[in-house]
């Protein structure tokens, strides 16, 4: 590459700052989907007499369809942020903006109404989760959009996303530590006894919540204050009917996004994760033990991309660890099958999940580098620079994945592996057949491993990269020296 090619546009402590914004947003909303579904079956209305069924159905329904309307509004998103010029640029008022609303409505996701009457509790359900999805992307989605905003250079654009990346991640796990100290908090201040009761109406579920959206805003400010946008935004109105051109219409871009929709399967391993805990470890207790080697291993691998990508192409590099991440499972799930279900798989276990971690960190890392990629493709193909609606359709793609996702996880969990619902009000779970526990294995390791698999197919067909990336990075680069002097000499 030329030197004008690698010539750094960011400060040091902007990078940072990027890797800050993206944990603090982290933090907020990779706690609420889980602990929210916890609160909403749990905690919200105990005590008034609901019929179980109905509600737990109807949860199901409002993470289903809040999986829709995010889908609907990435792309609304999406198509506002390239409509949007300020002093600020075009992504970061929306961050900068919109993160109290955020931790307002978070908030009030956990402030159930009083009310005796199911309907309305559902509908309030519906209601609160959709506003909080809507929310949240018009947040999270621009912060990612900033990775491809924050330099023309690829190498050092790319740096940044794993670096922002590996710190997300870590915001991902927070929620869990933070429950977890809240906890070990109000047990000091309160006692064995006031804790448990205030447990039992999902208080410390509330203080923890308060603790992240705080940590939203303020770590999030801090990236809105200390970072700029690098590329200048340009100055042609993008319609709808460009929006969704964008979204379909570019091979590389729809190759990328279709990641997402063909390994929706690789998330069900997280509706079995209580179960692993329980049947095959021994222990509710031990979910936070299974998922952190996971967590921590997630982060790692956002580490390890980044020296990855330093020798092999994106394309390379994502294929490579999606052969890894499909060998790893089914290797944790042989080895599973020697030991047998007892205390000495624990160990193995655990340590198993941190390398089968290690392949999220492609996942978290690799498609945002690829995006920023095709936000150059397309603004050298139609001179129009287009981040909002490139990271829309990714994340369009995503949202409709994860609503698959927790459609697919139950109906494996709870019909085809067989599972034994307890009717002893003493016994919260009953025994398992030998079949059940087999298949929820499978559904830790081996069906997550073939999605991982068929997550690669699209990207055999993605082709930016090598010369042809070097080419496009040059000439856009030579089109903006060629527009700020025309503007200078104007």
């Amino acid at each position: 590459m030329s030197d004008k090619t690698n010539k750094k546009y960011l400060k040091k402590s902007e990078i940072i700052t990027f890797g800050i914004g993206l944990f603090g947003v982290a933090l907020m909303t990779g706690w609420m989907p889980d602990y929210t579904a916890t609160f909403f079956a749990d905690f919200a209305f105990k005590g008034k007499g609901f019929d179980s069924v109905v509600m737990g159905n109807a949860i199901s329904m409002v993470f289903l369809i809040a999986g829709f309307i995010g889908a609907v509004c990435e792309l609304v998103i999406g198509y506002l942020v390239d409509n949007t010029r300020t002093k600020f640029g075009k992504v970061m008022p929306w961050v900068g903006f919109g993160v109290v609303p955020l931790a307002v409505i978070s908030m009030l996701v956990f402030v159930a109404p009083n009310t005796n009457s199911q309907t309305l509790a559902i509908i309030w359900m519906f209601v609160v989760y959709s506003l909080y999805t809507a929310f949240s992307c018009a947040v999270e989605s621009p912060a990612n959009c900033y990775g491809s905003l924050c330099s023309p250079n690829p190498s050092e654009r790319s740096s940044a996303i794993s670096i922002a990346s590996f710190l997300r991640s870590v915001g991902q796990s927070g929620g869990m530590v933070v429950i977890l100290v809240v906890g070990l908090i109000m047990k000091a201040v309160m006692g064995q006894q006031q804790f448990q009761n205030a447990e039992g109406q999902g208080l410390d579920l509330v203080i923890s919540t308060a603790v992240c959206a705080l940590g939203l805003i303020l770590f999030t400010m801090i990236f809105f204050a200390n970072n700029k946008e690098n590329i200048p935004f340009t100055q042609e109105k993008v319609s709808l009917k460009d929006a969704v051109k964008v979204v379909f219409a570019h091979k590389n871009l729809l190759m990328v996004s279709l990641t997402k929709l063909f390994g929706f399967g690789r998330g069900v391993y997280g509706t079995v994760s209580l179960y692993i805990a329980i049947y095959l470890l021994g222990s509710k207790d031990l979910k936070l033990a299974l998922l952190l080697p996971m967590g921590i291993g997630t982060a790692v691998g956002t580490l390890l991309v980044n020296l990855v990508l330093k020798k092999f192409s994106t394309k390379q590099t994502f294929i490579l660890f999606c052969v890894y991440g499909a060998s790893s499972l089914s290797i944790l799930f042989l080895v599973s099958r020697g030991i047998g279900f007892n205390d000495g798989l624990i160990i193995p276990f655990l340590i198993l999940n941190f390398f089968c971690g290690l392949q999220h960190g492609n996942t978290n890392v690799t498609p945002n580098i690829m995006i920023a990629d095709c936000v150059d493709e397309i603004e050298y193909k139609t001179g129009k620079r287009q981040e909002g609606l490139a990271y829309a359709g990714y994340g369009l793609f995503s949202k409709i994945a994860s609503a698959f996702t927790k459609g697919l996880g139950p109906w494996l969990l709870y019909t085809w592996s067989g599972y034994a619902v307890s009717t002893d009000a003493n016994i919260a779970y009953a025994a398992q057949t030998d079949s059940a526990l087999n298949k929820m294995l499978m559904i830790y390791t081996i069906i997550p491993a073939v999605f991982v698999i068929l997550q690669g197919v699209p990207i055999l067909f993605y082709d930016m990269v090598g010369e042809k990336k070097e080419n496009i990075t040059k000439a856009l680069m030579e089109r903006r020296e060629a527009a700020n002097k025309t503007g200078e000499e104007a």
